[in-house]
Formats: C-alpha cells, sequence, structure tokens
C-alpha cells in the first residue's frame, strides 16, 4: 500500500503565497505521474496541476504563470508553490499518484486533502 500526506495548507489573504507539499510512504516500487486536484464548495474535483517522474508538467488555465508543481523522486514527494492567489482558489487540494507498490499493480492514491482559503 502507498500513502500520500499532504501540508501546507491554510488561510491566506489574496495575493500571498503557500507551498504544498505531498510525501509518498508505504511500500512504494516506483511512482509515475505525480499532481495536485483541488475541489471548491459545491463544484468538482478539477485538475491542478500534474508533473511526470521526467518532470513535464501540465497546468489548469485558471493558474498557469501562478502555480508552480515539482518533485523530489528521492523523496517521493511533490510540491505546489502558489503564488498571486485569489479567493477562487480557495478549495480542499488533493494530491494525486500513480504508484506501483511492491508486489501491486499500478493504482490511483490520493492524498486526505489539505484546505486552503483565500480571503479577499
Amino acid at each position: 500500500q502507498v500513502q500520500l500526506v499532504e501540508s501546507g495548507g491554510g488561510l491566506v489573504q489574496a495575493g500571498g503565497s503557500l507551498r504544498l507539499s505531498c510525501a509518498a510512504s508505504g511500500s512504494i516500487f516506483s511512482i509515475n505521474t505525480m499532481g495536485w486536484y483541488r475541489q471548491a464548495p459545491g463544484k468538482q474535483r478539477e485538475l491542478v496541476a500534474v508533473i511526470t517522474r521526467g518532470g513535464s508538467t501540465n497546468y489548469a488555465d485558471s493558474v498557469k504563470g501562478r502555480f508552480t508543481i515539482s518533485r523530489d523522486n528521492a523523496k517521493n514527494t511533490v510540491y505546489l508553490q502558489m503564488n498571486s492567489l485569489k479567493p477562487d482558489d480557495t478549495a480542499v487540494y488533493y494530491c494525486n499518484a500513480f504508484a506501483v507498490g511492491y508486489g501491486q499493480p499500478i493504482e490511483d492514491y490520493w492524498g486526505q486533502g489539505t484546505r486552503v482559503t483565500v480571503s479577499s
């Protein structure tokens, strides 16, 4: 099994910054794509940013130029640097990883979520 634990959420004023972290642990053989998704109240979960093991990235149009995703493969950790935050960025942010555990097939894992609130 693979566990994902997020940290770094909180309350910030519009225009401020936050850095989210997500560490994978457990019986990990390899981790492929990692990413961040978010779900605002009353809305569906949506992609924020993803990063491949090789470092290729993809962002939602709404966060391009403001958010940066990165990862440390040695630490099995993915980060999301969020700058110029807007009230519309308020949501629960979830970490996602496609990972292979020892003796297991590739699976889609999710963290428990970390809340980000941006005040105007």
